[in-house]
Protein backbone atom coordinates (compact mmCIF):
# COMPACT_ATOMS: atom_id res chain seq x y z
CA UNK A 1 0.00 0.00 0.00
CA UNK A 2 1.04 3.37 -0.90
CA UNK A 3 2.11 5.66 2.08
CA UNK A 4 -1.47 7.86 1.46
CA UNK A 5 -3.67 4.86 0.91
CA UNK A 6 -1.77 3.80 4.42
CA UNK A 7 -2.78 6.59 5.98
CA UNK A 8 -6.00 7.10 4.66
CA UNK A 9 -7.33 3.46 5.81
CA UNK A 10 -5.08 4.12 9.58
CA UNK A 11 -7.65 7.13 9.96
CA UNK A 12 -10.27 4.88 9.01
CA UNK A 13 -9.82 1.29 10.08
CA UNK A 14 -13.85 1.13 9.48
CA UNK A 15 -13.00 1.12 5.43
CA UNK A 16 -10.01 -1.20 5.38
CA UNK A 17 -11.87 -4.07 7.28
CA UNK A 18 -14.69 -3.22 4.82
CA UNK A 19 -11.91 -4.15 1.78
CA UNK A 20 -10.62 -6.85 3.79
CA UNK A 21 -13.50 -8.55 4.15
CA UNK A 22 -14.78 -8.05 0.82
CA UNK A 23 -11.48 -9.03 -0.72
CA UNK A 24 -11.67 -13.03 1.03
CA UNK A 25 -14.81 -13.18 -0.12
CA UNK A 26 -13.58 -13.22 -3.93
CA UNK A 27 -11.46 -16.45 -2.87
CA UNK A 28 -14.09 -19.28 -3.50
CA UNK A 29 -15.58 -17.63 -6.36
CA UNK A 30 -12.13 -17.11 -8.00
CA UNK A 31 -11.07 -20.96 -7.20
CA UNK A 32 -14.74 -21.81 -8.48
CA UNK A 33 -14.16 -19.75 -11.69
CA UNK A 34 -10.93 -21.61 -12.64
CA UNK A 35 -10.68 -25.07 -14.33
CA UNK A 36 -7.26 -26.25 -12.96
CA UNK A 37 -6.27 -28.81 -10.82
CA UNK A 38 -7.00 -27.92 -7.56
CA UNK A 39 -3.62 -27.90 -6.95
CA UNK A 40 -2.37 -26.02 -9.20
CA UNK A 41 -4.54 -23.09 -8.10
CA UNK A 42 -3.00 -23.27 -4.42
CA UNK A 43 -0.01 -23.47 -5.60
CA UNK A 44 0.28 -20.03 -7.62
CA UNK A 45 -1.75 -18.58 -5.34
CA UNK A 46 0.91 -18.91 -2.88
CA UNK A 47 3.83 -18.33 -5.65
CA UNK A 48 2.49 -15.02 -6.76
CA UNK A 49 1.56 -14.18 -2.55
CA UNK A 50 5.17 -14.84 -1.88
CA UNK A 51 6.65 -13.20 -5.31
CA UNK A 52 4.56 -9.80 -3.65
CA UNK A 53 5.89 -10.14 0.07
CA UNK A 54 9.10 -10.53 -0.46
CA UNK A 55 10.49 -8.13 -2.10
CA UNK A 56 8.86 -5.92 0.55
CA UNK A 57 10.37 -7.84 3.51
CA UNK A 58 13.91 -8.08 1.71
CA UNK A 59 13.85 -4.10 1.28
CA UNK A 60 12.00 -3.26 4.70
CA UNK A 61 13.59 -6.05 6.63
CA UNK A 62 16.30 -7.34 5.22
CA UNK A 63 17.87 -7.99 8.95
CA UNK A 64 15.25 -10.31 10.14
CA UNK A 65 16.40 -13.04 7.54
CA UNK A 66 19.84 -13.48 9.60
CA UNK A 67 18.57 -13.55 13.07
CA UNK A 68 15.87 -16.27 12.30
CA UNK A 69 16.69 -19.23 14.30
CA UNK A 70 17.36 -22.95 12.87
CA UNK A 71 14.45 -23.68 15.51
CA UNK A 72 12.48 -20.94 14.20
CA UNK A 73 13.11 -21.74 10.66
CA UNK A 74 12.25 -25.37 11.31
CA UNK A 75 8.65 -24.18 13.11
CA UNK A 76 8.20 -21.76 9.95
CA UNK A 77 8.52 -24.86 8.01
CA UNK A 78 5.86 -26.82 9.89
CA UNK A 79 3.66 -23.55 9.29
CA UNK A 80 4.17 -23.64 5.67
CA UNK A 81 3.17 -27.28 5.52
CA UNK A 82 -0.05 -27.00 7.21
CA UNK A 83 -1.13 -23.70 5.27
CA UNK A 84 -0.03 -25.59 2.06
CA UNK A 85 -2.32 -28.39 3.06
CA UNK A 86 -4.88 -25.94 4.38
CA UNK A 87 -4.86 -24.21 0.73
CA UNK A 88 -4.91 -27.79 -1.15
CA UNK A 89 -8.14 -29.66 0.68
CA UNK A 90 -10.17 -25.61 0.84
CA UNK A 91 -9.65 -25.41 -3.29
CA UNK A 92 -10.61 -29.52 -3.52
CA UNK A 93 -13.60 -29.07 -1.35
CA UNK A 94 -14.95 -25.66 -3.14
CA UNK A 95 -14.96 -28.17 -6.28
CA UNK A 96 -17.13 -30.72 -4.49
CA UNK A 97 -19.61 -29.08 -2.53
CA UNK A 98 -21.27 -25.47 -2.48
CA UNK A 99 -19.77 -22.18 -1.83
CA UNK A 100 -21.74 -21.20 0.70
CA UNK A 101 -21.17 -24.30 2.65
CA UNK A 102 -17.38 -24.71 1.95
CA UNK A 103 -16.69 -21.30 2.68
CA UNK A 104 -18.36 -21.44 6.02
CA UNK A 105 -17.63 -24.61 7.55
CA UNK A 106 -13.75 -23.57 6.40
CA UNK A 107 -14.76 -20.47 8.77
CA UNK A 108 -14.67 -23.06 12.07
CA UNK A 109 -10.85 -22.49 12.04
CA UNK A 110 -11.44 -20.58 15.53
CA UNK A 111 -12.62 -23.00 16.62
CA UNK A 112 -9.87 -25.59 16.34
CA UNK A 113 -7.61 -23.28 17.13
CA UNK A 114 -9.46 -22.43 21.16
CA UNK A 115 -9.15 -26.30 21.20
CA UNK A 116 -5.21 -26.99 20.35
CA UNK A 117 -4.53 -23.77 22.33
CA UNK A 118 -6.64 -25.42 25.38
CA UNK A 119 -4.45 -28.88 24.75
CA UNK A 120 -1.69 -27.79 23.72
CA UNK A 121 -1.04 -23.84 25.10
CA UNK A 122 -2.55 -24.20 28.08
CA UNK A 123 -4.79 -21.45 27.30
CA UNK A 124 -7.69 -20.83 29.72
CA UNK A 125 -11.48 -21.41 28.11
CA UNK A 126 -14.39 -20.25 29.34
CA UNK A 127 -17.95 -21.55 29.37
CA UNK A 128 -18.74 -19.12 27.11
CA UNK A 129 -16.24 -20.34 24.90
CA UNK A 130 -17.44 -24.27 25.56
CA UNK A 131 -20.88 -22.74 24.15
CA UNK A 132 -19.96 -20.92 21.39
CA UNK A 133 -18.04 -24.19 20.02
CA UNK A 134 -21.34 -26.61 20.81
CA UNK A 135 -23.65 -23.92 18.70
CA UNK A 136 -21.04 -23.96 16.22
CA UNK A 137 -20.58 -27.43 15.47
CA UNK A 138 -24.19 -28.08 15.55
CA UNK A 139 -24.42 -25.25 12.78
CA UNK A 140 -21.92 -27.41 10.85
CA UNK A 141 -23.16 -30.61 11.57
CA UNK A 142 -26.71 -28.74 9.66
CA UNK A 143 -24.51 -28.38 6.82
CA UNK A 144 -23.01 -31.20 6.42
CA UNK A 145 -27.57 -32.69 5.86
CA UNK A 146 -27.54 -30.01 2.97
CA UNK A 147 -25.72 -30.64 -0.51
CA UNK A 148 -28.03 -27.54 -1.61
CA UNK A 149 -28.79 -27.14 -5.36
CA UNK A 150 -26.08 -26.53 -6.98
CA UNK A 151 -25.10 -28.53 -10.04
CA UNK A 152 -21.35 -27.56 -8.75
CA UNK A 153 -22.03 -30.00 -5.57
CA UNK A 154 -20.39 -33.26 -7.17
CA UNK A 155 -19.96 -34.83 -3.87
CA UNK A 156 -21.09 -32.59 -1.40
CA UNK A 157 -20.51 -34.88 1.83
CA UNK A 158 -16.78 -35.26 1.01
CA UNK A 159 -16.41 -31.63 0.14
CA UNK A 160 -17.93 -30.48 3.23
CA UNK A 161 -15.63 -33.00 5.01
CA UNK A 162 -12.50 -31.44 3.31
CA UNK A 163 -13.41 -28.21 4.64
CA UNK A 164 -13.15 -28.69 7.83
CA UNK A 165 -10.35 -30.79 7.91
CA UNK A 166 -8.70 -27.69 5.71
CA UNK A 167 -10.27 -25.12 9.17
CA UNK A 168 -8.29 -27.52 11.13
CA UNK A 169 -4.99 -26.89 8.79
CA UNK A 170 -5.36 -23.43 9.10
CA UNK A 171 -5.91 -23.61 12.80
CA UNK A 172 -2.28 -25.97 12.64
CA UNK A 173 -0.81 -23.22 10.60
CA UNK A 174 -1.85 -20.45 13.23
CA UNK A 175 -0.79 -22.33 16.23
CA UNK A 176 2.47 -23.34 14.75
CA UNK A 177 3.32 -18.96 14.00
CA UNK A 178 1.65 -17.24 16.79
CA UNK A 179 5.09 -17.56 18.44
CA UNK A 180 7.08 -16.71 15.50
CA UNK A 181 4.97 -13.81 14.82
CA UNK A 182 6.45 -12.53 18.67
CA UNK A 183 9.74 -12.50 17.31
CA UNK A 184 9.64 -12.11 13.47
CA UNK A 185 7.94 -9.12 11.96
CA UNK A 186 5.09 -9.55 9.38
CA UNK A 187 6.46 -9.25 5.96
CA UNK A 188 9.68 -11.94 6.95
CA UNK A 189 7.43 -13.99 8.67
CA UNK A 190 5.00 -14.63 5.30
CA UNK A 191 7.97 -14.99 3.11
CA UNK A 192 9.42 -17.35 4.68
CA UNK A 193 6.25 -19.38 5.30
CA UNK A 194 4.58 -18.87 2.27
CA UNK A 195 8.16 -19.98 0.89
CA UNK A 196 7.79 -23.14 2.60
CA UNK A 197 4.17 -23.37 1.56
CA UNK A 198 4.87 -23.25 -2.32
CA UNK A 199 7.62 -25.64 -1.51
CA UNK A 200 5.01 -28.26 -0.58
CA UNK A 201 2.55 -27.06 -3.16
CA UNK A 202 4.75 -27.59 -6.29
CA UNK A 203 6.15 -31.22 -4.73
CA UNK A 204 2.30 -31.86 -4.59
CA UNK A 205 1.47 -30.83 -8.03
CA UNK A 206 4.44 -33.08 -8.95
CA UNK A 207 3.52 -36.20 -7.11
CA UNK A 208 -0.39 -35.63 -8.70
CA UNK A 209 1.13 -35.47 -12.34
CA UNK A 210 -0.50 -32.06 -12.59
CA UNK A 211 1.04 -29.69 -15.25
CA UNK A 212 2.76 -27.00 -13.96
CA UNK A 213 2.50 -24.63 -17.65
CA UNK A 214 0.48 -24.28 -21.03
CA UNK A 215 -2.58 -22.73 -19.08
CA UNK A 216 -4.41 -20.68 -20.86
CA UNK A 217 -4.03 -16.78 -20.09
CA UNK A 218 -7.32 -16.38 -18.38
CA UNK A 219 -6.07 -18.99 -15.66
CA UNK A 220 -3.26 -16.89 -14.89
CA UNK A 221 -4.93 -14.30 -14.19
CA UNK A 222 -7.01 -16.23 -12.02
CA UNK A 223 -4.19 -17.49 -9.86
CA UNK A 224 -3.03 -13.68 -9.99
CA UNK A 225 -6.45 -12.58 -8.66
CA UNK A 226 -6.54 -14.96 -6.00
CA UNK A 227 -3.40 -13.79 -4.85
CA UNK A 228 -3.99 -10.08 -5.25
CA UNK A 229 -7.43 -9.61 -3.76
CA UNK A 230 -7.95 -12.20 -0.57
CA UNK A 231 -4.29 -12.77 -0.55
CA UNK A 232 -3.09 -8.75 -0.18
CA UNK A 233 -5.82 -6.56 0.06
CA UNK A 234 -7.46 -9.61 2.19
CA UNK A 235 -5.61 -11.19 4.73
CA UNK A 236 -2.16 -8.83 4.57
CA UNK A 237 -4.76 -5.52 5.08
CA UNK A 238 -6.33 -7.43 8.03
CA UNK A 239 -3.15 -8.23 9.86
CA UNK A 240 -1.54 -4.64 9.54
CA UNK A 241 -5.02 -3.61 10.83
CA UNK A 242 -4.47 -5.67 13.82
CA UNK A 243 -3.01 -3.07 14.71
CA UNK A 244 -5.12 -0.31 15.04
CA UNK A 245 -8.32 -2.13 15.87
CA UNK A 246 -9.25 -4.36 18.16
CA UNK A 247 -8.73 -8.37 17.27
CA UNK A 248 -11.84 -9.52 18.55
CA UNK A 249 -13.68 -5.96 15.96
CA UNK A 250 -11.22 -7.54 13.47
CA UNK A 251 -11.66 -11.46 13.36
CA UNK A 252 -15.77 -11.37 13.88
CA UNK A 253 -15.65 -8.78 10.74
CA UNK A 254 -14.42 -12.21 8.89
CA UNK A 255 -17.52 -13.72 9.48
CA UNK A 256 -19.12 -11.92 6.81
CA UNK A 257 -16.88 -13.86 4.29
CA UNK A 258 -18.90 -16.42 3.73
CA UNK A 259 -22.22 -14.53 3.44
CA UNK A 260 -20.11 -12.21 0.56
CA UNK A 261 -19.04 -15.59 -0.97
CA UNK A 262 -22.59 -17.05 -0.97
CA UNK A 263 -23.87 -13.92 -2.73
CA UNK A 264 -21.05 -13.81 -5.73
CA UNK A 265 -21.91 -17.49 -5.94
CA UNK A 266 -25.58 -16.73 -6.83
CA UNK A 267 -24.77 -13.85 -8.43
CA UNK A 268 -21.88 -15.71 -11.09
CA UNK A 269 -23.27 -19.29 -10.53
CA UNK A 270 -26.77 -19.28 -10.04
CA UNK A 271 -25.89 -21.46 -6.99
CA UNK A 272 -28.68 -21.35 -4.42
CA UNK A 273 -27.68 -23.26 -1.13
CA UNK A 274 -30.23 -25.14 0.39
CA UNK A 275 -32.10 -24.46 3.47
CA UNK A 276 -30.17 -26.41 5.85
CA UNK A 277 -27.24 -24.73 4.86
CA UNK A 278 -28.87 -21.47 5.58
CA UNK A 279 -29.56 -22.16 8.52
CA UNK A 280 -26.26 -24.05 9.77
CA UNK A 281 -24.55 -21.23 8.23
CA UNK A 282 -26.13 -18.71 10.45
CA UNK A 283 -25.93 -21.40 13.69
CA UNK A 284 -22.50 -21.90 12.98
CA UNK A 285 -21.36 -18.26 12.12
CA UNK A 286 -23.43 -17.04 15.55
CA UNK A 287 -21.53 -20.32 17.47
CA UNK A 288 -18.27 -19.50 15.58
CA UNK A 289 -18.28 -15.45 16.91
CA UNK A 290 -19.57 -16.21 20.60
CA UNK A 291 -15.72 -18.50 20.76
CA UNK A 292 -13.67 -15.51 18.55
CA UNK A 293 -14.92 -12.58 20.25
CA UNK A 294 -15.06 -14.42 23.69
CA UNK A 295 -11.60 -15.78 23.24
CA UNK A 296 -9.78 -12.19 22.05
CA UNK A 297 -11.61 -10.29 24.31
CA UNK A 298 -9.94 -12.35 27.05
CA UNK A 299 -6.37 -12.19 25.46
CA UNK A 300 -6.91 -8.46 24.79
CA UNK A 301 -7.93 -8.02 28.67
CA UNK A 302 -4.59 -9.91 29.72
CA UNK A 303 -2.31 -8.22 27.73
Amino acid sequence: MSATVREYVGSRPVVGLAVAVAAVSTSAPLVELSAAPSSVKAFYRVLFMTCLVAPVALRRSPGDFRRITSRDLRLAVVAGVALAAHFALWFASIDLTTIAASATLVQTQPLFVAVGAWLFLRDRVTRRTVAGIVVAVFGAALIGLDAGESTTATDPLLGNVLAVVAAAMAASYVLAGRSLRQRIRLFPYVTVVYGACTVVLFLTVLVEGHALLDYPPREYALFLAMAVGPGIFGHTVINWLLDRVESAVVSVSLLGEPLGAALLALALFGEVPGVLTVVGGVVALVGIGVTVWTRERDEDGQG
